[in-house]
């Protein structure tokens, strides 16, 4: 059942003329890998249905940008039908769209299943008929590790540790979901590793870490290092769920989109396989006790308004990813430190644009914005 091997046109768009997808291309992540494909001179699908607050705006931003050399074609991954159209004679699927918080699929766990598995699913099959034989890159998430409830976890003034696992959790951690979030893309990572194995398709799973940085509209159940940023500056109360010893290993976004190129650029070694993308133990902090002095370093002021609660379900109380996986097959490793990623991101919130912040605003006033 294994798939063909590619053409002489294939192997000549792998120089440099490939044809991408980008499913949630109107989000964070996707917009920034958009804008940096078209950049480079590559023809760009965003295939997006623009239900995400902001969703619009950073569509509009790559058009005011980019023009006709970006395609965007509305639609919904859970529409078998408008995937395939879209994917056509594409070359590179890039599929990052699907929904991303824990919160959201405990409330409406059908939802968030047919947004993540079943629009996943979607994706592959569309990419195992086409005849352009694509590649498929899935943002699959770090919460498929579960809570790790067997490794020894130490408290310590600031934070949680993991004393046995100095690099991080790496990619033969077994995979225990912990959430209907983390069973929707845990079930939707391994459709995506057996599409390979199976069918014979280029696939790579990307097990994505926290990440942050200019066009997130963080939201306080998802996106929080872009939330707490946000809602300080615009005078908005935080709620820290738990202790604030909590850690997390912090990606930002210019590294993500490196990865997320560099993983295509050798799929003679990476097809097939699966690979943990986040700041690792370098770039490590906990979500109040040590982030408190780095947000107020980032945007020049104390935070008044924050608050504790208890803890979340599926929240894990320490999580750092081993990268060095991905270090060894495609040379990729995390290069922009935390204080300085904060410190863009900061900047970026208050040099958007006056319709940017109202959104922004309205946002965390719990109103409905985009699509």
């Amino acid at each position: 059942m294994a798939r063909s091997v590619p053409t002489r046109g294939e192997e000549g768009r792998a120089r440099g003329d490939r044809r991408f997808l980008v499913t949630g291309g109107g989000g964070f992540l996707g917009s920034n890998l958009a804008n940096e494909l078209l950049e480079g001179g590559s023809g760009v699908t965003v295939f997006d249905n623009l239900s995400r607050p902001g969703s619009e705006l950073n569509l509009e931003w790559l058009r005011t940008r980019h023009g006709d050399a970006l395609t965007f074609a509305r639609g919904d991954v859970r529409d078998g039908d408008a995937v395939e159209r879209a994917l056509g004679e594409i070359d590179v699927v890039y599929h990052l769209a699907g929904q991303t918080a824990v919160t959201a699929s405990v409330s409406d766990p059908r939802a968030d299943f047919e947004q993540n598995t079943l629009g996943t699913l979607n994706v592959l099959e569309a990419a195992r008929r086409s005849r352009a034989n694509p590649i498929v890159v899935y943002s699959s998430t770090n919460k498929v590790y579960g809570a790790l409830p067997d490794v020894r976890i130490v408290e310590e003034e600031t934070r949680y540790s993991l004393p046995d696992y100095e690099a991080g959790i790496d990619e033969s951690r077994p995979l225990d979901f912990h959430s209907p979030y983390g069973c929707s893309k845990g079930a939707a990572d391994q459709y995506v590793r057996d599409y390979h194995r199976v069918y014979g398709l280029r696939t790579v799973v990307l097990r994505q870490s926290c990440l942050y940085g200019p066009r997130q509209m963080g939201v306080e159940d998802q996106g929080w290092v872009a939330w707490f940023l946000i809602a300080a500056l615009f005078g908005l109360p935080i709620t820290i769920y738990g202790d604030g010893k909590q850690v997390r290993d912090l990606l930002y976004v210019d590294d993500a989109v490196a990865a997320l190129r560099s993983v295509v650029d050798r799929i003679d070694l990476t097809a097939g396989e699966v690979y943990n993308i986040g700041g690792g133990p370098t770039h490590t902090v906990s979500v109040w006790r040590e982030f408190e002095p780095a947000l107020t370093a980032a945007i020049d002021r104390r935070v008044e308004r924050a608050r504790f609660a208890p803890a979340r379900v599926g929240d894990q109380k320490v999580f750092y990813c081993d990268t060095r996986k991905a270090a060894r097959d495609f040379g990729w490793t995390p290069t922009v430190d935390v204080d300085d990623g904060l410190h863009r991101l900061a900047a970026w919130i208050r040099d958007a644009e006056p319709t940017l912040r109202d959104v922004i605003a309205d946002v965390h006033r719990g109103r409905r914005v985009g699509g």
